[in-house]
């Protein structure tokens, strides 16, 4: 059995839906091309947005110019939801992996909403927790995983999260990633992704087409996974 992957994907967070509909009723719609930033670590928190369509990363820079992804959000995920709690700049960068349509509120209005109705505040915080949680188990697990556990930890990452089974016990990751993506998310250089990923796919474990990553055999890399942990 292999370990438990901490939530780097998340497509749904814990607001209910009906709050959701009450926060963001007059809320400004946002689109965003891939690449486009809604906004970078130090930014005032003057908003927070709901995900209604695509992909959003999130994501830190190191003083040497490295990117860690620390979560992948998706359709009905909250975003800059900490900076309703504490008005603090915010933490991480927020940009778009492919187009996405959000619906934006500003702190005023969210302010306003919770002065009617204090029990937003128990569920926004209950969506940060989680949030939280999920980071600080993603940053511990790769801390001890080497490096091909990190990469096996990533790409089953996004096939729970993307993934569609094609049959043979093959998942594809239905979804465009790169290998600067992965590494990202893996904590590593992409020039060890990109060794460990050609390496797999001449062993048959991973195959690409389109720009699309398919687990040709995920029980391989879940073994991966699993070993790396057993070694730490």
């Amino acid at each position: 059995m292999p370990p438990q992957l901490p939530n780097i994907v998340t497509q749904r967070s814990l607001l209910p839906d009906k709050l959701a509909a009450t926060l963001f009723k007059q809320a400004r719609v946002v689109r965003l091309e891939p690449q486009q930033t809604l906004f970078v670590a130090g930014d005032p928190g003057d908003s927070c947005a709901l995900v209604d369509e695509g992909l959003l990363k999130v994501h830190v820079i190191s003083p040497s110019g490295g990117e860690r992804i620390l979560a992948i959000l998706g359709p009905g995920a909250l975003v800059g939801e900490l900076a309703m709690i504490d008005g603090a700049p915010r933490s991480a960068s927020v940009s778009a992996l492919k187009e996405t349509t959000l619906r934006v509120v500003t702190r005023a209005a969210f302010d306003a909403i919770t002065d009617q109705d204090p029990n937003v505040y128990r569920h926004v915080t209950a969506v940060l927790a989680r949030r939280l949680r999920d980071i600080d188990d993603a940053l511990t697990a790769v801390s001890f995983l080497p490096l091909k556990g990190r990469t096996a930890r990533a790409l089953l990452s996004l096939a729970d999260a993307f993934g569609k089974d094609v049959g043979g016990g093959r998942i594809l990751i239905h979804q465009k990633v790169s290998q600067s993506d992965i590494a990202a998310m893996a904590g590593i250089a992409r020039e060890n992704v990109s060794r460990i990923l050609q390496d797999w796919t001449r062993q048959g474990v991973l195959s690409r087409l389109s720009g699309y990553y398919c687990l040709e055999k995920r029980a391989a890399v879940e073994r991966e996974l699993a070993s790396s942990s057993r070694n730490d």
